[in-house]
């Protein structure tokens, strides 16, 4: 008998399971979005051209161009490796703290028209 329909990442030992499980396809949906995102082009076997790679990021010029760049890398990978998302909004927060510690946070409003899914993913990525 499954208990779920994939394992949570990173893997975590559970009780009742053998390993804690993604138990709805809402975070399935969330957690591959989140891998999309956070995995570098070139990363992943096999697949050379898959991911966004966030953290490529990091060290750029920060303004209003890279966060187009990055929302246009976001739904161009999205519409390849995940097309039945669609992307609602993709906003970015800035602070002074994480200017001083080189954090970049990205919000990330999605939808699945076929699952009546509407989430928001919420990124922080930084030198950690």
């Amino acid at each position: 008998r499954v208990a779920g329909l994939s394992p949570k990442l990173p893997l975590r030992r559970n009780k009742v399971d053998g390993f804690a499980l993604n138990t709805t396809y809402q975070e399935v949906i969330q957690q591959n979005l989140k891998n999309l995102v956070l995995t570098s082009p070139g990363e992943r076997m096999m697949d050379p051209e898959f991911g966004v790679g966030i953290r490529n990021f990091l060290f750029e010029q920060n303004y209003i161009g890279l966060h187009n760049d990055i929302e246009d890398r976001i739904r161009t990978q999205v519409s390849i490796y995940m097309p039945f998302v669609t992307i609602e909004r993709v906003t970015f927060s800035e602070d002074e703290a994480s200017m001083v510690t080189n954090q970049l946070n990205v919000a990330i409003e999605y939808s699945v028209d076929t699952l009546a899914i509407f989430d928001l993913l919420d990124i922080s990525v930084d030198l950690s």
